[in-house]
């Protein structure tokens, strides 16, 4: 890889945990029922694997990570340090970490047929919103006296935000896919 190229792609790596820090800012909707608000940072989560690929979306979503956990409060809501990754809501920030790779896996997996914008979308459901809420749901079964039915009960109350943050995370990637040269057109 050409060095312009790798600054090219480290360039957007950071711009993305940019992203991913102002969607911080944008506060989370508590819920009540449920530890865990409704936020968009994992619609920016989405965007990163999709347009990332696998390492250098990882690598996005790693340092973000890294960062909040050292106490910047990047997390919706201002919140940072290493005991939200010990909390309740941990299991979906780990859950993010698999995001690109199960993501560009399953769309490498379609092959020719993951041009198909709704194919993309199915795609985006499983590793963004079904993966993610699944990885959470476990984790908060066993950092909470929740047992694991009732918390994947209650994570269906995401799921329709959820897949319309995936929609909406498509429809923006397949446009900027066409203007510009993401790390992840290659992958």
């Amino acid at each position: 890889m050409s060095h312009s190229k790798l600054t090219h792609y480290l360039t957007q790596t950071a711009l993305m945990i940019a992203l991913l820090i102002v969607l911080g800012f944008l506060p989370g909707i508590p819920l009540g029922v449920i530890p865990v608000p409704i936020v968009l940072q994992n619609m920016g989560i989405m965007i990163a694997a999709a347009l990332l690929g696998p390492r250098y979306g990882t690598a996005a979503i790693a340092l973000f990570l890294f960062l909040a956990f050292l106490g910047l409060p990047f997390l919706s809501g201002g919140r940072g340090g290493a005991a939200i990754f010990v909390g309740p809501t941990a299991g979906y920030m780990f859950g993010w970490l698999l995001v690109p790779v199960v993501y560009w896996a399953l769309m490498k997996l379609a092959g020719n047929h993951a041009t198909n914008g709704w194919l993309e979308f199915a795609i985006m459901i499983v590793a963004g919103v079904l993966l993610v809420d699944g990885i959470g749901s476990v984790w908060l079964s066993m950092q909470s006296p929740m047992p694991l039915a009732g918390s994947l009960t209650s994570n269906l109350v995401f799921i329709p935000g959820d897949i319309l943050k995936a929609a909406l995370t498509i429809i923006i990637v397949r446009v900027l896919r066409k203007r510009i040269a993401f790390a992840g057109n290659g992958q």
